[in-house]
């Protein structure tokens, strides 16, 4: 599993963590993970806030990683966190069951189980042998993360008007996955197409 950026003990104040040239170039928003109170979470979102007058604020969205849920909280611009270690994987998709979403380790043929809570989004662009990145701290998977677009196959979808190639007129399609989305009227059923992975929007045939 390679190791990305780790802090160990490392206090700094919230200002710190959103401003730091240094951290800004070492890791990315989505790889910030925080101490909050001797609860270890990853940050989802954060924003800083300047309400007119008022002192300065964070707001960040965060998940624990010990129960899973998520919480909006809030820190002053001098609360100081405390950044812990992380590791980055690349898993590849192999299978569904009742016990949850198997992925492989390439190098090491390993299977890793992960349950569709922390999927989310990302179970409906999932197939087989499709590589995503496994974010870890303190040795838990806390998040996936998927290429930025993928190639599905159109499963169902209703015929277009002959001669109509349209991209602005759309129709719903199901892809291999069992996800709807929205394609233009000349895409048939059987293509293969690509999807944004982040908007879920169709992109073009792949």
């Amino acid at each position: 599993m390679a190791q990305s950026a780790s802090f160990y003990d490392s206090r700094i104040t919230i200002h710190d963590y959103l401003l730091s040239e240094w951290l800004r170039q070492t890791i990315s928003e989505k790889e910030w993970r925080l101490n909050n109170n001797g609860n270890t979470a990853i940050v989802l979102e954060v924003h800083h806030r300047t309400p007119g007058n008022l002192r300065a604020f964070v707001q960040a969205i965060i998940r624990y990683i010990n129960t899973g849920k998520s919480a909006d909280v809030r820190f002053g611009s001098t609360d100081k966190v405390e950044l812990v270690d992380i590791n980055r994987a690349t898993l590849e998709f192999s299978y569904k069951d009742h016990n949850g979403f198997h992925f492989m380790d390439p190098e090491t043929y390993e299977t890793v189980t992960l349950h569709d809570n922390l999927l989310g989004n990302a179970k409906d662009f999932l197939v087989e042998n499709l590589p995503v990145q496994v974010l870890y701290a303190e040795g838990k998977a806390v998040q996936v993360e998927l290429p930025a677009s993928v190639s599905l196959k159109v499963i169902e979808s209703a015929a277009g008007v002959r001669g109509d190639t349209a991209s602005n007129v759309t129709k719903p399609a199901k892809l291999e996955t069992g996800k709807t989305i929205n394609v233009p009227l000349f895409i048939k059923e059987g293509e293969t197409i690509k999807i944004d992975t982040r908007t879920g929007a169709y992109m073009g045939r792949a």
